[in-house]
């Protein structure tokens, strides 16, 4: 679907340092010969507030001011970047936060989580065997918070939901002018996907600002059967409640799930030796941190699929830089010094 006049966005908080910068890798050497990759830098979205994560709260957030809300709830890993980025807005905002993070208290806060106490999130530690009842916890939680008289809004992991949908659908109208200042007409759009928001909303921004291309995105968690169930049942919920804001026509169901499989590695949140020596010579040659989590794996991933893979024999590829730069440091003895 070309164009994008028809899009009508629901109501949004200007948080994040927008538009970010495309630009193609120069000196990084492990590309194969013919093809380019332009870094869409979403890790400058902010500061404190670098990533992906931005985009969709910016939504979010404005969804529960509009609701009325004063407070915060949401859940995640301790080195979530969505909970750091959610309790580092609530304070900006004036709105208590409360973060439920899957694993144990550590004896001292590192990378992320350290933020999440900086700016003042009280924090729910849930151990891994009971993390599948998260969302039964937030609901008691928010029960309790309401008796006490506050206004809680709960956010889902990664606010990957058919409101934080919304961010990557806006993010698509800025790759249009990016792709358009550039010159560049990308065989594929690439990146991360751990709870399957970002991926969503690229994919139907796609469709809706005809930008011509395809989006692939790289597992970090979970398989491809959950990312197209997931995705599948955002799309509906989205296209229920923001039908007036959509083309007529415009159908999300009909549009194309490509999740690719077989780079997470040991599992969520850790990686093997050649993630950790990637995110050093991308760094070395372009000056451009990865993460261990979620970049690092995704870069990897597309690198070996342009090798020998589905984005095989492709020109020019554009691999959305989702931050994570925080998550870095509590993962520092990875590295050979």
């Amino acid at each position: 679907m070309a164009g994008g006049g028809a899009v009508r966005l629901p109501p949004r908080l200007s948080l994040a340092r927008l538009p970010t910068p495309l630009r193609a890798l120069e000196r990084f050497s492990a590309l194969p010969a013919g093809s380019r990759v332009w870094i869409k830098h979403d890790e400058l979205t902010g500061t404190e507030l670098s990533g992906n994560k931005i985009r969709k709260l910016e939504f979010t957030l404005a969804e529960a001011q509009q609701q009325g809300c004063d407070t915060l709830i949401s859940c995640g890993g301790l080195q979530s970047n969505h909970a750091r980025a959610t309790a580092i807005l609530g304070a900006r905002l004036g709105m208590d936060v409360h973060l439920i993070l899957r694993g144990e208290r550590p004896d001292t806060p590192d990378g992320n989580l350290l933020l999440d106490h900086l700016a003042g999130a009280t924090i729910h530690y849930l151990p891994q065997h009971e993390y599948h009842r998260h969302e039964q916890l937030a609901a008691d939680l928010s029960e309790d918070l309401s008796k006490r008289g506050q206004s809680p809004f709960f956010i889902p992991i990664g606010a990957s939901d058919e409101i934080g949908l919304w961010g990557y659908v806006a993010a698509s109208a800025e790759l249009r002018d990016d792709f358009r200042e550039a010159n560049v007409r990308p065989d594929a759009i690439v990146c991360a996907t751990g709870s399957g928001g970002t991926q969503a909303g690229l994919i139907a921004g796609n469709a809706l600002y005809g930008l011509g291309t395809q989006v692939h995105a790289i597992a970090v968690s979970d398989d491809e059967a959950y990312f197209r169930n997931k995705i599948t049942r955002d799309f509906q919920r989205w296209q229920k409640r923001y039908a007036d804001h959509l083309p007529e026509g415009f159908d999300p169901q009909a549009l194309p799930i490509s999740t690719i499989e077989g780079y997470i590695g040991p599992g969520y949140g850790r990686a093997e030796a050649p993630v950790f020596e990637l995110i050093r010579e991308l760094a070395r040659s372009e000056g451009i941190l990865l993460d261990p989590v979620y970049t690092g794996k995704a870069f990897l991933g597309m690198l070996e699929e342009m090798h020998r893979g589905k984005l095989q024999g492709m020109q020019d590829i554009v691999f959305i830089h989702t931050g994570g730069l925080f998550g870095l440091f509590p993962q520092r003895g990875q590295f050979n010094w």
